[in-house]
């Protein structure tokens, strides 16, 4: 599978971006597709999943800003950020699992074999 993401920038506190993740070499929907995000010093963290079954996750720290969504069609994922904090300023990793990653583990970064290259997003105060 290959991921290929685009859709970072540069915004202010309280703007939006979409990130988009589009993915080949697989059937999509047998695809659990992640975003992750890493900060400068911080470990990777997960963001949201769709899952392959069509169920949604999101880290706590982004419900009700953030939204993930899918086209199957287009074979790709996307993620809608509203509302954005400097907090929220990151390296965004689209991610896809493809062996089946159970629920308690949906969040752990190990668990997805493949890795979009990143994309940055700078969220200025």
């Amino acid at each position: 599978v290959q991921l290929q993401a685009s859709g970072g920038g540069l915004v202010q506190a309280g703007g939006s971006l979409r990130l988009s993740c589009a993915a080949s070499g697989r059937t999509f929907r047998t695809i659990t597709m992640a975003w992750f995000r890493q900060a400068p010093g911080k470990e990777r963290e997960f963001v949201a999943a769709y899952r392959r079954t069509g169920t949604i996750h999101y880290v706590d720290s982004v419900k009700g800003r953030f939204t993930i969504s899918r086209d199957i069609a287009k074979s790709t994922v996307y993620l809608e950020m509203n509302s954005l904090r400097h907090e929220d300023t990151a390296v965004y990793y689209c991610a896809a699992d493809t062996s089946g990653v159970i629920l308690s583990q949906l969040r752990d970064p190990g668990e997805y074999e493949y890795w979009g290259q990143g994309t940055l997003v700078t969220v200025s105060s």
